[in-house]
């Protein structure tokens, strides 16, 4: 079997592969599963890295789905980064943890429960602000705390 063909088989392990893709929990085992699914040209894994392209709310991830499909050969647009909310609702929800939080909770606090609440959100967006996650969260938490 040639290598080429070989690519547009599916992989032995594409169901596990596409629920890491799905993963709402971590960023990177979306990332990692599209890198590996681009591996592979088929149908299948066009129509999951497309969804990964255009509904992953972590632009790395959206980026990554765009340059492998770009690799297949595929006509698609390149991703535009979000400047707003990359999920809608994130001012509610973080009010509603600082809000189930004591008066006087500290940042770390917060970070913990948001962390253990929301997990998905959470994860987005460590992955979307990458070393900035830390200044916008407590940036994030410092405003609430003026509401």
């Amino acid at each position: 079997m040639t290598q080429q063909e070989s690519k547009n088989e599916l992989p032995e392990n594409y169901e596990e592969l596409k629920k890491e893709a799905n993963r709402s929990s971590s960023w990177r085992a979306r990332y990692d599963a599209v890198e590996e699914l681009g591996k592979h040209k088929h149908s299948k894994i066009i129509d999951v890295l497309t969804s990964r392209m255009t509904q992953d709310p972590v632009f790395k991830v959206q980026e990554a789905a765009y340059r492998q499909l770009k690799g297949f050969g595929e006509e698609v647009d390149k991703p535009k980064q979000t400047k707003f909310d990359i999920i809608k609702g994130t001012s509610k929800i973080l009010l509603r943890i600082k809000k189930s939080l004591p008066a006087d909770h500290s940042y770390e606090e917060f970070k913990e429960k948001f962390k253990k609440m929301r997990l998905d959100v959470y994860d987005a967006y460590e992955g979307e602000k990458g070393d900035d996650f830390d200044k916008w969260l407590e940036n994030e938490w410092n405003s609430l705390l003026k509401k």
